[in-house]
């Protein structure tokens, strides 16, 4: 039996000895568990107020919608609240500049909200706003816009409207809710004014209804739940808000819970470098000890019993740390959150963090330590033979396999899917084995390659990183893994605003309108050719919705087997289809044929979009039978097209053959492209002065939109990447450190030698640069990988490289670690080598 308590005591001595230096070995980790606690603590708090402020969130106990007038419903009379609301999207114009904007338009009846308020400057706003007359509410971002401010006045449709007060919060809304589509609200009794609510206008009508206290709603709703099926009336309680609401930011808080993981990690890479370096310097010592009769398993509980008491210390500090760094968290998601965000101690999260920083620690430190079980008292004599490879030893290969399944346990903890957590897992063995094996081939080719015929410094700095001690593939793990994460966003980014910008592109169209009417399409064709713009594309366009499937309606389906019935979606969304002969350059034909009407007697075959057939279970040959405008249709699916909804077009998931629809009801879509973005506003504004039913999209809007939104998402990605670059810089700087005694023992050597101190400062520096160069390199080059796979599979947009933004990382990042070298190294270089070793 070991001597528990002559162990611990050797370690604590051994402790006390080397504090400075464990310290340094637990700052790497530090981040990643401050991190978790946050993100934890944050996570828990974020759950408790969704549930606390689900009511507000909602605005009322029930809200029933759908896309057509709700008539009576037989709550209207248990209710002891009611209010009505009509929203669509449509333009708002400034008269002072004849300015306008795509907007959010909510005519609003009611006390609406009963639970919260609409949050408004002045704050008296929304009692003004409730008294009567031609008044208006609206969102600050449109305001802002506008260069407007409240008592200003907006026309929407052909009514105008005071402004009284500046909308700060909406319930459920959040900021980039606000940025997509500002609201502006008016009082319903001027709705039917406006003159835009007309056939073609995607029109929903909410009703929000107040019950007593203590009401179960869920319970009050079952008897009528069916028949509002059939009538495609969506019901929503305050448990299903909760449950939408929680469920959304559940997935926020594990994507954010995976970052803070990733950086765990890191650090635990800069854990187990640090304690081999550790190992190393200690390789003598544990020889006398065995010399001394000290076996093997005690040698390793001795330092076993230090790791233990780092990694506390470490998992303690990242607590709190992580306890404090909670109360940022509300302020950098806050366009993201539709609630305010309480702050408080989660000693739950702070337990986990506790446990988990301990935990993978001992874990991830016993990969080097367990090399002192094979340290033989003929160490001291013979020092080569204390080492042993991996490949010799299972209870390495033990805890490695021990690592792997902590990442797969802990990320299907996190996404509670095993394949997820799969996915998850093997993208880290990925990242780190390219990460590793580049680090590898670089020290082999410079073993192999190095030219004798070098300049002295450049061949010893060279040679530096692979000799022992050195600190070349953990560097690159964790340096690179940060400046991957980064440069990944970085890159992604520039993706995504490049394609965007169809704007600026010859062959593309800036400028969609829509919702215009037959009546007036003529007119509304004429003024773009008045200004010698081009009609690009003019599209018909009929709304209906699906009744049947196979003989299959939609009361059937719902009493059909789960693996047997179609989606819900199918039967409930409104489709909004075109009709032509031929294809456009959007759309390629990938199975099936276009059948013209009479071609195979008096069946109608229509196309799909293949992606949207195939992800709702529909297959060449199904019947469908569409509702158009209360007329039946019957139809077969004729073919399948692939369809680049990225494109600017007029792009359908559903298209006719001619000689069906061109009698339905319907609307058109003009699209066309103006040379300036000062004649796309000149154009936008007189057509929405003469025909203010007609909503426009004004593709520099979108895309300046765009960047908005990507600016907010890329901070949040970025505070996130923080997390990695902050661990990489602490394991570069513990690693330096940490090597700055072997490279003291060199430096003496050289300086003995005759070597002047710019000599040995500038192999020094040497050495940095290369490191630096190569742990960003390293990063860059796996997050070009990583842009090009997702640019290919995910986005199907081509590859472009950020270079601007991968230079500046890549300066960045190696300009840090030369500074970092040189201050580590300059007590070294600036002092005779006798004042060193006495000092030492």
């Amino acid at each position: 039996m070991p001597d528990y308590g002559w162990i611990f005591k050797m370690a604590l001595r051994d402790f006390r000895k080397n504090i400075s230096r464990l310290l340094l070995f637990v700052s790497s980790m530090v981040v990643g568990i401050a991190a978790l606690v946050a993100i934890s603590s944050f996570g828990e708090n974020l759950t408790q107020d969704i549930d606390n402020q689900a009511k507000e969130l909602l605005g009322a106990d029930l809200v029933l919608e759908n896309n057509q007038p709700l008539g009576d419903q037989p709550v209207d009379s248990i209710a002891i609240q009611d209010a009505s609301e009509v929203n669509f999207a449509s333009m708002v114009a400034y008269p002072k500049t004849g300015a306008s904007r795509l907007t959010q338009v909510r005519a609003l009846e009611g006390a609406f909200p009963f639970y919260g308020i609409l949050e408004t400057i002045p704050v008296e706003a929304e009692s003004d706003f409730r008294t009567g007359g031609k008044k208006a509410l609206v969102e600050r971002a449109l305001l802002a816009q506008f260069n407007a401010q409240v008592g200003d006045q907006i026309k929407v449709g052909e009514v105008l409207f005071t402004v009284v007060g500046e909308l700060q919060q909406v319930p459920g809304q959040t900021g980039i809710t606000a940025t997509v589509a500002p609201a502006v609200y008016i009082p319903m009794e001027y709705l039917e004014e406006t003159g835009l609510v007309q056939y073609g206008s995607r029109v929903n009508y909410n009703r929000y209804y107040k019950f007593v206290d203590e009401t179960n709603v869920d319970e009050l709703i079952k008897p009528f739940e069916d028949q509002w099926e059939i009538d495609r009336v969506d019901a929503d309680t305050v448990e299903d808000q909760k449950r939408s609401t929680g469920r959304s930011f559940e997935n926020l808080s594990n994507f954010l819970s995976l970052v803070a993981f990733i950086a765990l990690l890191l650090g635990c890479v800069g854990v187990a470098s640090a304690v081999n370096v550790f190992v190393k310097e200690k390789l003598a010592s544990v020889a006398v000890l065995r010399c001394l009769g000290v076996s093997s398993r005690d040698v390793l509980l001795i330092y076993l019993a230090e790791i233990i008491i780092m990694g506390l210390i470490g998992a303690i500090l990242g607590s709190f740390l992580g306890t404090l760094l909670q109360f940022i968290l509300p302020a950098v998601f806050s366009d993201f959150l539709p609630v305010e965000v309480s702050f408080g101690i989660s000693w739950l999260s702070v337990g986990f963090g506790l446990i988990t920083g301990l935990f993978v620690s001992v874990l991830f430190a016993l990969l080097p330590l367990l090399k002192v079980r094979n340290v033989s008292p003929m160490a001291t004599l013979r020092p080569e033979t204390a080492d042993s490879t991996m490949f010799k030893d299972p209870l390495r290969w033990m805890v490695i396999i021990g690592i792997l399944a902590f990442i797969f346990g802990f990320s299907f903890y996190l996404l509670n899917q095993w394949d997820m957590a799969l996915g998850f897992t093997g993208f880290v063995i990925f990242a780190f084995g390219i990460l590793w094996g580049i680090g590898q081939l670089i020290m082999w080719a410079v073993r192999r390659f190095l030219p004798i015929s070098f300049e002295y410094t450049l061949r010893q700095s060279l040679a530096n990183l692979y000799r022992p001690n050195n600190q070349t593939v953990s560097l690159i793990a964790t340096i690179g893994l940060g400046t991957a994460m980064i440069s990944t966003l970085f890159f992604l980014q520039n993706q995504l605003l490049q394609e965007a910008r169809f704007a600026d592109k010859e062959d593309q169209p800036n400028m969609l309108m829509f919702d215009i009417q037959t009546a007036q399409l003529d007119e509304v064709r004429s003024k773009i050719e008045s200004r010698d713009l081009p009609i690009m594309q003019e599209v018909a366009i009929v709304t209906m919705q699906l009744n049947e499937i196979n003989g299959i309606d939609k009361l059937e389906n719902e009493e059909m087997p789960d693996e047997e019935n179609y989606r819900r979606g199918l039967y409930n969304r409104e489709f909004r289809v075109t009709y032509r002969d031929t294809l456009i350059d959007s759309e390629t034909l990938v199975e099936g044929e276009l059948i013209p009407v009479g071609a195979r007697g008096d069946s109608i075959f229509v196309s799909f979009s293949k992606s949207y057939a195939e992800g709702n279970g529909l297959k060449i040959g199904d019947e469908i039978e569409f509702n158009v405008q209360g007329r039946p249709i019957k139809t077969f699916i004729g073919s399948f097209r692939d369809v680049k909804f990225n494109q600017v077009s007029t792009n359908f998931l559903v298209l006719f053959p001619t000689g069906v629809l061109e009698q339905a009801p319907k609307f058109h879509v003009l699209i066309t492209k103006t040379k300036t973005d000062r004649e796309a506003a000149d154009v936008q504004a007189e057509i929405v002065r003469l025909f203010p039913n007609i909503s426009i999209i004004n593709l520099g809007t979108i895309v300046a939109t765009l960047e908005e939104i990507l600016g907010k998402i890329s901070f949040v990605i970025q505070f996130m990447a923080f997390f990695s670059i902050a661990t990489g810089i602490l394991v570069l700087i513990s690693s330096l450190i940490i090597s700055k005694y072997q490279r003291m023992r060199e430096s003496i050597l050289l300086r003995t030698l005759g070597a002047s101190s710019a000599i040995v400062s500038k192999i020094n520096t040497l050495e940095y640069f290369f490191l630096g160069s190569l742990a960003s390199l390293s990063g860059i080059i796996l997050s070009f990988l990583a842009t090009w796979l997702l640019s290919e599979f995910l986005f199907n947009i081509p590859f472009r490289g950020a270079w601007l933004e991968a230079l500046f990382l890549y300066l960045a990042i190696t300009s840090l670690t030369i500074v970092l070298g040189w201050l580590n190294g300059r007590k070294i270089i600036n002092q005779p080598p006798m004042e060193i070793l006495r000092g030492n």
